[in-house]
């Protein structure tokens, strides 16, 4: 691969993101209220990620793997208190994951 290949892999995926960060403001304006609708989708969605992240991380739970278990339980137990403590999703995500992969590598 050459230079302007890879200048091309990097510039092509920034300037998608940055036009899709830019719609919002484009549909929305910068003076207009945000609606209801979006402002509750704002509210409900911490709590879809982390049901989603919690679903995610116990549906490889098996019987045969103990040592697993504990360890992906105790990050989720982990994570939600942090959530109920801090009510603060970059915290809690992070301190389960970093947690789990103590645990991982302590006993994995």
């Amino acid at each position: 691969m050459n230079n302007y290949e890879i200048l091309l892999m990097i510039l092509v995926p920034a300037l998608v993101n940055i036009c899709l960060r830019a719609v919002p403001f484009v549909f929305l304006g910068r003076k207009k209220e945000v609606g209801a609708g979006i402002r509750n989708v704002g509210d409900m969605l911490p709590a879809a990620i982390m049901a989603t992240l919690v679903i995610y991380c116990i549906r490889s739970i098996t019987v045969s793997g103990m040592t697993d278990n504990i360890m992906t339980l105790t990050s989720v137990a982990v994570t939600s208190l942090l959530h109920i403590w801090k009510k603060n999703t970059i915290i809690s995500i992070s301190g389960g994951t970093i947690l789990y992969m103590v645990l991982v590598h302590i006993f994995g």
